[in-house]
């Protein structure tokens, strides 16, 4: 692959070091090994850590000593740890591994980049995440293909290191996935509307599913079992990255509650649910029928390639090789 004018192969592949080995972290390091990277984890549970080295892997509790080592390497750190343990895993960076480049795998971006500021680390770090995930948590669910043709929204705020950048986004490739180049509160809006907001629906479902006692859940099919996939998640997980996004999941859920409620009166009042269901067929099929391109000739470093990044996004590009 070719490099970005001025970095070098060799500082835009470097070593890996993914601090939580639940679902997304477990999975992106055996990713990261598959690809032939030198690549570690830390968690803070001694059984993950001992189901991670059971499989092969390199891992360690002990978060000083696996600091002390990306520091050495000066590798690329991944954080994927819940949103409250943030502050606390940024801090441990700031102190033990300053020099490195820094990554997330968090749900929300917003959020990430105001406590990455905090810990002084924000000129070393450039914000990631995959859209990729089940209900289940933990490392046994972790798969080597999990990201493989997911997106991998990649950050693209202002004054991000083209450097830092260039080995985000290979690493996002290399675990198997696209790259879709965003900014931070663009992405949050989008994704409390595709991800967090469904979480919210998924849970209403599911409550008003159990409300209709055996006889409803027994005759439970497909549309109730997909619609309610997501409440299978851990509520302290769920809690997180919806309450993390709190300003931007309120103005979609005002959104979808305006929905229900015209659709409400409008069932009351005539008996229809056209004007519901007919909107939210159409929206589907967008969906279904979205333009989804390459995008190429960008380079990062050069002039403006900030924004033309960020304008290929918003429209659909994706990046597949640097």
């Amino acid at each position: 692959m070719c490099q970005p004018d001025g970095v070098p192969a060799s500082a835009s592949t470097p070593d890996v070091c993914v601090l939580g080995l639940g679902l997304i972290g477990g999975s992106l390091l055996r990713a990261a090994v598959r690809a032939g990277r030198t690549a570690w984890g830390y968690n803070r549970s001694e059984a993950s850590v001992r189901a991670a080295r059971d499989d092969g892997f390199d891992a360690g509790s002990d978060l000083v000593a696996v600091l002390r080592r990306a520091s050495e390497s000066s590798a690329l750190i991944v954080i994927s740890v819940p949103m409250p343990a943030v502050d606390a895993t940024l801090a441990a960076i700031a102190e033990h591994a300053p020099n490195c480049p820094v990554t997330d795998v968090v749900s929300v971006k917003g959020k990430v980049a105001e406590a990455v500021a905090r810990a002084g680390l924000a000129d070393r770090y450039v914000g990631g995440h995959p859209m990729a995930g089940t209900s289940a948590s933990g490392w046994s669910v972790g798969t080597v293909d999990l990201f493989r043709e997911a997106v991998w929204v990649v950050g693209t705020d202002d004054g991000t290191d083209p450097a830092i950048w260039t080995q985000v986004a290979r690493l996002a490739l290399d675990c198997g996935a696209v790259v879709v180049p965003a900014e931070s509160t663009e992405h949050d809006s989008a994704v409390a509307r595709i991800s967090h907001l469904p979480h919210l629906l998924a849970e209403t479902l599911a409550i008003t599913g159990d409300a209709g006692g055996p006889l409803a859940l027994g005759l439970a099919a497909g549309s109730f079992r997909d619609g309610t996939r997501v409440a299978g998640s851990a509520p302290a997980l769920v809690r997180a990255m919806c309450e993390g996004n709190r300003d931007a999941l309120l103005v979609a859920l005002d959104e979808a509650l305006v929905l229900l409620g015209d659709a409400r009166l409008a069932l009351g009042e005539t008996g229809s649910t056209a004007a519901l269901v007919e909107a939210g067929h159409a929206a589907r099929l967008r969906y279904d029928e979205q333009d989804v391109w390459e995008i190429t000739g960008i380079v990062p470093g050069e002039d403006g390639w900030l924004d033309r990044m960020r304008d290929a996004g918003r429209r659909g590009g994706r990046l597949r090789r640097l």
